[in-house]
């Protein structure tokens, strides 16, 4: 089912595909796994990353995202005082260790990691290392996923290098990212990554970057949403959504600047009944 949704559903992000499935079929297939699953998604807004963990939880649990072993925590949400954060580091470790403790197949998905006070996400360090038990309880069977904005530059400077050297955007391999974005995410003051020992330690077992999405794949989010809402394909419609997007670079237009984000908003406004 996680495959099937990632082909269907989410577009112009081979890596993602590629890299989760392989994360979470081994994963869950693994029978005396040495530590939790990290998956650190990174990449502009509208690119999929809140899909694809949302696809995640439901390829696991039968409610997906409302499941009450499913724990989402929103940076501005959840911790928005930088003088509370040591409040908020014991509150953390509280929850995740009563939850873990009540189902070890727990999801805890942290999202806007750029908008995190730097050295709050430290605190789960224990619960993401190789530890068999912590006060008796064992998090190896847990999942944490990480999504965030930072090192989206470094992303695009890699996709566009390719296309400016003839080669598709299908030609970059996770090789060609994962230590430049991770490296580009430690050292950003403005993530909840900076100078992590999340990072440092190498606990993060993925850092997945989702590349930019380009015309054709804004068409595609258009097209799939038509469809999800069963009005009537209007491909004059569709081509006027997708031409209303802005992109950049000034100059190449390629990318799309809001992803697929806008999609839903426009879909009221072009079939308002």
């Amino acid at each position: 089912a996680l495959q099937e949704n990632l082909d269907k559903k989410l577009f112009g992000q081979h890596l993602v595909n590629k890299v989760v499935v392989k994360a979470v079929k081994g994963f869950l297939s693994n029978t005396n796994a040495k530590k939790p699953l990290a998956l650190s998604l990174h990449g502009w807004t509208g690119t999929g990353k809140n899909f694809v963990s949302k696809i995640i939880a439901e390829s696991i649990y039968k409610r997906g995202l409302q499941s009450k072993y499913v724990h989402q925590f929103v940076a501005t949400l959840h911790f928005p005082h930088a003088h509370s954060i040591n409040l908020y580091k014991d509150q953390l470790q509280s929850w995740i260790r009563g939850n873990v403790s009540i189902c070890p197949r727990s999801l805890f998905i942290f999202d806007e990691m750029d908008k995190m006070h730097a050295g709050l996400i430290d605190s789960i360090k224990p619960f993401l290392d190789y530890y068999e038990f912590l006060d008796g309880v064992s998090y190896r069977q847990a999942i944490f996923i990480f999504l965030s904005n930072a090192g989206a530059e470094k992303i695009t400077e890699v996709a566009l290098d390719f296309w400016r050297n003839g080669r598709t955007r299908e030609d970059i391999q996770l090789i060609d990212i994962q230590n430049a974005l991770s490296v580009s995410v430690f050292n950003n003051k403005n993530s909840g990554f900076w100078h992590s020992t999340l990072i440092d330690r190498n606990l993060i077992d993925y850092f997945v970057p989702f590349l930019p999405l380009e015309y054709k794949h804004v068409k595609m989010c258009v097209r799939v949403e038509i469809k999800s809402r069963g009005y009537t394909m209007d491909e004059d419609i569709l081509t006027r959504i997708a031409d209303e997007m802005t992109y950049f670079p000034r100059e190449e237009r390629i990318y799309s600047d809001k992803g697929c984000k806008t999609v839903d908003a426009k879909l009221d406004y072009y079939y308002d009944f």
